[in-house]
């Protein structure tokens, strides 16, 4: 169905390029893009082509009756080869297009037609020292130049949109925030609490999940050691999922340091359904990040009625709200929280349920219908 007023007349060609997204390895970003597609397919009928790589068409096969699915035959471990055919096999694929979306936060050097791209955050910038001196290097000269020459830089987040204005100087009116976007109906297909408890051996004790690879800001470490000080009940569970990170060995060595080996359950990457099975049946999701351009685990907790601890990280206070938790990164600051949580949950539940509205995968594609309209009509 096309959204009133929107498509009128010819129906627009438009080409998002998918490349850089290697399914299990880029983190939120891809979460971002599959459902941001879903919901766009859902209020526009223009014929959009996503250029992608095999193993995304494997990863994300919901989407690939919306859409015109062009492959490149392109290695995904190879970051050079991927890059390559964004400046090469990419540029072939669109010459004809009214519009290409470039979902990476870069815009390669040649090109034609209108563009917009997404820009998830400007964490390079905030801690060069997560990132190695050849990625750093890629990202200082590609983003400024890709953000000025877009049409149309989308971001998640009113933090992140003030962040590329100040950085790069560019017009505001041409940033435009495109939130993400999430399922409302997670918890009525989650799995049954009992049998995630029984699958991941959480015993009958309280349960909080941590969602993220295991990288150096996340915040692993500093939970670990809050939970150390200040939340000692022996059944207490902390569940770890997520991939491996730089920070894989740190947050390993941080269990054995800490004596918390028999209540941090690790089980790395996990099926979805099981992911917002552990969200779904856990006392909340604790989320001690020290930089997010958005914070995708926030508005999923919301939506399966779980509450959320969070650090003060400003995209992640203005995504949460009054429907959580919101703590500095100061150990004190959380030794009561998960007591707070616990006495607060109905209210808190109450308050997620209502703001996670704002987040549908519905509105995240209007939003993102309305800045490939801004860019067309720039």
């Amino acid at each position: 169905m096309t959204e009133p007023g929107v498509n009128d007349e010819t129906p627009l060609s438009i080409s998002v390029n998918l490349l850089w997204c290697i399914p299990g390895v880029v983190g939120g970003s891809e979460d971002y893009m599959v459902r941001q597609l879903a919901g766009l397919r859902t209020v526009r009928d223009d014929e959009i082509t996503l250029h992608c790589l095999p193993d995304f068409v494997e990863a994300h096969p919901e989407l690939v009756g919306g859409f015109t699915i062009d492959e490149a035959q392109v290695a995904a471990s190879s970051r050079a080869r991927r890059i390559l055919a964004e400046h090469t096999w990419l540029l072939r694929r669109t010459r004809a297009a009214d519009l290409v979306h470039h979902g990476g936060g870069t815009v390669p050097l040649a090109g034609v037609g209108r563009t917009v791209v997404t820009v998830h955050d400007l964490q390079y910038l905030t801690y060069p020292e997560y990132f190695s001196p050849s990625r750093r290097a890629y990202l200082s000269t590609m983003m400024p130049r890709s953000v000025r020459r877009a049409d149309v830089v989308a971001v998640p987040t009113d933090y992140v949109r003030s962040t590329v204005v100040n950085a790069y100087g560019v017009d505001p009116d041409h940033v435009v925030v495109v939130p993400h976007g999430v399922d409302l109906d997670l918890r009525r297909r989650a799995p049954d609490g009992a049998e995630m408890r029984a699958r991941y051996g959480l015993g009958e004790g309280p349960v909080l999940v941590l969602p993220a690879i295991t990288h150096p800001h996340k915040g692993h470490e500093f939970l670990l050691e809050v939970m150390a000080r200040y939340w000692p009940d022996p059944d207490l569970r902390l569940v770890l999922i997520g991939g491996r990170g730089a920070a894989e060995d740190d947050v390993g060595a941080a269990i054995e340091r800490l004596g918390l080996a028999g209540r941090v359950i690790r089980p790395g990457r996990v099926p979805d359904a099981d992911r917002d099975g552990l969200v779904a049946v856990a006392d909340a999701l604790v989320f001690p990040t020290q930089y997010e351009g958005f914070g995708a685990p926030v508005i999923e907790a919301m939506a399966l009625g779980t509450p959320v601890i969070a650090s003060d990280q400003p995209a992640v206070a203005e995504v949460l709200g009054d429907a959580g938790l919101i703590r500095p990164l100061e150990p004190d600051a959380w030794a009561d929280a998960l007591d707070e949580v616990l006495r607060r949950r109905d209210e808190l539940v109450a308050a997620g349920t209502a703001r996670v509205r704002r987040f549908s995968t519905t509105e995240s594609g209007r939003a993102l219908s309305a800045a490939y309209d801004l860019a067309v009509g720039s």
